[in-house]
């Protein structure tokens, strides 16, 4: 779904628009964020490959857990950079490869319950445990795991999405397990020993489960790898940008409002909220989702303010959104600054609770009203943001916009439906 936002004239005759060469550079600072978010993401997920390898090779409780800390790592950089989603094509038809969610997780290894239905007839496939199956009508042997296998034969197979075979989130299922806690204390529970050879072999097929982990982990840091280049200075996503600033500060509004809208508020945040469903936590397994959240809303502030603090501790930063803004209407970009505060104000807080002991999925448990509290007030703060997204748009003279929505937000009935 789409929302539209159209410049209303009225607004227009009161902006001042800068220069080309302003938005140039501000558009040039928003590539250079964006380079450093996926090489950081890039470094961050060749230290999970390590951690990953050093598990499958000598399986430990402590290899695991190292694994586990390496993967919650990675997320920090490429929450940040999902900004760069709902305007960049070449962004758009490749994230559905690294951080597709939510997952029928029956599809790739054993669960608890999760059995074939009309909606999904692969569900409960378990490819660790069927080196032979039938998909749609043929015969596959996977026999062995690789990347190709997980990424051209079972990511969405069938053409459900929630065949979810690539990424951090089927990665995070090969680490922790199911969280069968639902709304209650505690994360998935996979033990070490599902990666132990021999009679100490857990879950059965540890040898094929410690082959998909391996692959699905190559396969990420090879998504990364190439989104990295892209956004070099002879990358094609940078130069697609630099050919038309006046279309790339349009592509900047898109995906900030898209993110904040639709996608972080809507069906993100407040859908778990109506269906009181821990199932729609974005990092589900790991209960990691308050720093998902958390991180979508700074890669947010990170390119209306043209800065980013990379893993290292280097500053990236330039000519920003943010000064562009307030060459055209001092008043909007105050605004808008004071909104995105607001936002991280508040995904702040859940992030605390939950790093107190309150987790997102028991948020999410019906009745409970200070969970609910506090997500809406998150909500509340990104459908704000997003209206001064708008108001922006306007400031600076741009065509009209469709933000990313969402049935949560716009259609809540249609949500039962």
């Amino acid at each position: 779904m789409t929302r539209i936002f159209t410049a209303l004239p009225a607004l227009l005759a009161f902006a001042a628009p800068a220069v080309a060469q302003d938005r140039a550079e501000v558009v040039a600072t928003y590539a250079d964020i964006a380079a450093a978010g996926y090489e950081d993401s890039l470094l961050k997920a060749r230290a999970l490959q390590d951690a990953t390898r050093a598990l499958i090779e000598t399986p430990s409780a402590e290899a695991l857990e190292a694994a586990k800390a390496a993967w919650l790592a990675a997320r920090v950089p490429y929450q940040q950079t999902e900004v760069f989603r709902f305007g960049n094509p070449i962004v758009d038809d490749w994230e559905g490869r690294v951080n597709a969610w939510p997952l029928d997780e029956g599809l790739i290894d054993y669960v608890d319950g999760d059995t074939p239905s009309a909606e999904n007839q692969l569900a409960g496939l378990n490819v660790i445990a069927n080196p032979r199956f039938t998909l749609s009508g043929e015969e596959i042997d996977a026999t062995e795991i690789t990347p190709a296998l997980i990424e051209q034969t079972l990511h969405e197979a069938d053409a459900v999405e929630a065949n979810v075979a690539t990424g951090y989130h089927a990665i995070e299922f090969l680490l922790w397990g199911q969280d069968l806690n639902g709304t209650a204390p505690g994360a998935g529970a996979r033990p070490w020993t599902d990666y132990a050879t021999g009679e100490d072999c857990t879950g059965g097929n540890c040898d094929r489960r410690a082959d998909y982990l391996a692959a699905a982990t190559e396969l990420l840091v090879s998504d990364l790898d190439w989104m990295a280049q892209q956004w070099t200075e002879a990358g094609a996503a940078r130069e697609t940008l630099m050919a038309d600033p006046e279309a790339a500060v349009a592509v900047m509004l898109t995906g900030m409002g898209s993110l904040s809208y639709g996608e972080q508020a809507g069906e993100r945040m407040k859908l778990g909220v109506m269906l009181n469903d821990p199932e729609e936590e974005h990092d589900c397994f790991s209960d990691n989702t308050h720093n998902s959240h958390y991180y979508d809303g700074l890669g947010m502030r990170n390119v209306y303010h043209g800065e980013y603090l990379r893993t290292d501790g280097r500053l990236v930063s330039g000519p920003s959104l943010a000064d562009l803004l307030a060459a055209a209407d001092a008043d909007v970009a105050a605004e808008l600054s004071a909104d995105i505060d607001t936002t991280m104000i508040e995904l702040g807080r859940i992030k605390t609770a939950a790093e107190a002991g309150f987790s997102y999925d028991m948020m999410l448990a019906r009745g409970n009203a200070e969970g609910e509290a506090l997500i809406m007030g998150a909500v509340d703060a990104l459908v704000d943001q997003t209206r001064s997204i708008e108001r922006a748009v306007a400031a600076l003279g741009l065509d009209q916009i469709g933000f990313a929505g969402s049935d949560s937000l716009d259609s809540p009935d249609a949500v039962f439906q």
